[in-house]
């Protein structure tokens, strides 16, 4: 379905000349300037500040890879949607041959950019599918459905009103994928809940996103799912109790914050530097690396709900982990947009 080379080829005895090249390294024709040695240089395009939760994760898995001396890596955050093309070209003229990021509001450019520069590898957060006409392009998404379905089955023994608030960023795949999950998981254990979904349009306000919150327990809701930055602050306000998205807030939230659902962005990572140091680096979809059972995603620990938690629920999601793991239960992925009931 996917290239597995790009259009120029090299010889077997070239490829011979790169360290720890391999026969099936020869037969994948990946031009010999994608081949990198020990560190190769990233460079990374956020189109929010680095602490926002879902491009945390990833500044998190780079920076562990550059100390691992793995990668040099550079990044530009709070880079606008109409700059984001003169950033990449700007990082591929400098001789980066990983480019990260997320191009949820640029995907046409990127691709356009990577067409470009075809002997860079390029790994971007995108709504659609690799395509083979881009072979240097790969796609990733957090797909921590199976988290996020764990957390809501906690969600569901812990709400008493059985009213539950959603913030989210913007109805995309990749918010809606998570809140359907976490849903899912409420039904399973309280399905006469009733869900309050908002989304406020954009990946980082605060303000916005509390104010959002704050409306929701007005209306009876009293547990949130914090899928943006500021609801955990309006439940703490008032009193009301919250379920984390994507990292781990109950250190800042101890009271609030039951559980969150996490995404651990550094199998995505560690596969494809192991992918461009091999040459070997193909347009495909790196979403997988995000399933729980590849390590891409976690229930925090329950910490300071440890106690609050029924006994039950936290033996069924032992259990329904374990089956998401060995593969005998799978969290739907449903990208569809979510309503409030």
């Amino acid at each position: 379905m996917h290239s597995n080379s790009f259009n120029s080829a090299i010889s077997r005895r070239t490829l011979m000349k790169v360290a720890g090249a391999s026969a099936v390294v020869a037969a994948a024709g990946l031009p010999s300037r994608l081949f990198a040695a020990d560190p190769i240089k990233v460079a990374a395009i956020y189109t929010v500040p680095v602490e926002q939760q879902w491009v945390s994760r990833i500044h998190k898995a780079a920076n562990a890879a550059k100390e691992r001396g793995d990668i040099e890596y550079v990044y530009s955050e709070n880079t606008a949607n109409n700059d984001y093309e003169r950033v990449m070209r700007e990082y591929c003229e400098a001789g980066h041959k990983l480019i990260l990021g997320e191009v949820f509001g640029v995907e046409d450019a990127a691709r356009a950019v990577a067409k470009d520069y075809p002997d860079v590898a390029f790994l971007m957060g995108s709504s659609f599918k690799p395509d083979a006409a881009v072979p240097n392009f790969s796609v990733f998404d957090n797909y921590i459905q199976d988290a996020s379905y764990l957390s809501g089955l906690v969600a569901g023994a812990m709400t008493k009103s059985k009213n539950i608030g959603m913030v989210g960023g913007y109805p995309i795949p990749e918010v809606n994928r998570l809140m359907n999950a976490f849903m899912a998981g409420v039904n399973e254990v309280a399905p006469d809940t009733k869900f309050q979904v908002a989304f406020i349009g954009s990946w980082f306000d605060p303000p916005k996103a509390k104010e959002t919150a704050f409306a929701q327990i007005d209306g009876g809701a009293d547990l949130l799912y914090a899928e943006r930055f500021g609801v955990s602050d309006a439940a703490k306000e008032k009193k009301v109790l919250a379920i984390g998205n994507v990292i781990d807030t109950q250190a800042d939230y101890p009271d609030t914050v039951v559980v969150s659902a996490l995404w651990h962005f550094e199998p995505t990572l560690d596969k494809a530097i192991a992918e461009v140091k091999a040459g070997t680096f193909k347009a495909d979809d790196y979403g997988v690396y995000s399933f729980m059972k590849n390590g891409g995603c976690s229930l925090a620990p329950l910490g300071t709900f440890d106690s609050k938690v029924p006994d039950d629920i936290k033996a069924k999601v032992a259990e329904k982990e374990k089956m998401i793991k060995d593969g005998s239960f799978a969290v739907e992925i449903n990208d569809a947009e979510p309503k409030s009931s």
